[in-house]
């Protein structure tokens, strides 16, 4: 049963930040599945992902920002407009990439820390993962593209 429900969220990408980044990792024994899964999406042939993201050091403070993104977007199941990302990153994110909207650029598979990259190819074009929580804080993201 839990490696049928793991197989399936990532590809679902509705904000299961969580058991996204716990599944991405070296996860030897579901060898198949969780690639099967991926790849029959496109979400996990992609090369690079560019992305925004708000990291705050405590999880009140992200989930607040979270709920903002709620109660503008999410919770009518609409995206969020990477302009509004943006400003709710400039206003919560504690990283440096917060004074510019939380924009990270492309970036390749293997540059960011093992959750962060987990989830960021894990959510699709235009989703906002849920709040998860890696080494240096607790995340969200918006990606914004894929490429090869």
């Amino acid at each position: 049963m839990g490696k049928d429900s793991k197989a399936k969220e990532p590809s679902g990408g509705k904000g299961k930040g969580k058991q996204a980044a716990s599944s991405g990792a070296d996860d030897g024994g579901a060898k198949g599945k969780g690639k099967g899964g991926k790849s029959a999406d496109g979400l996990g042939t992609c090369t690079y992902v560019k992305a925004r993201h708000i990291l705050c050091e405590k999880q009140g403070k992200i989930n607040e920002a979270y709920k903002k993104l709620q109660d503008g977007w999410l919770g009518n199941g609409d995206k969020v407009p990477p302009a509004e990302f943006a400003k709710i990153a400039a206003e919560y994110s504690e990283c440096p990439s917060g004074k510019k909207g939380g924009d990270l650029g492309w970036f390749p598979r293997g540059k960011m820390a093992g959750p962060f990259q987990d989830v960021a190819f894990a959510t699709p074009i235009g989703a906002t993962s849920a709040p998860f929580k890696s080494t240096h804080g607790y995340h969200v993201i918006l990606c914004e593209g894929r490429k090869n």
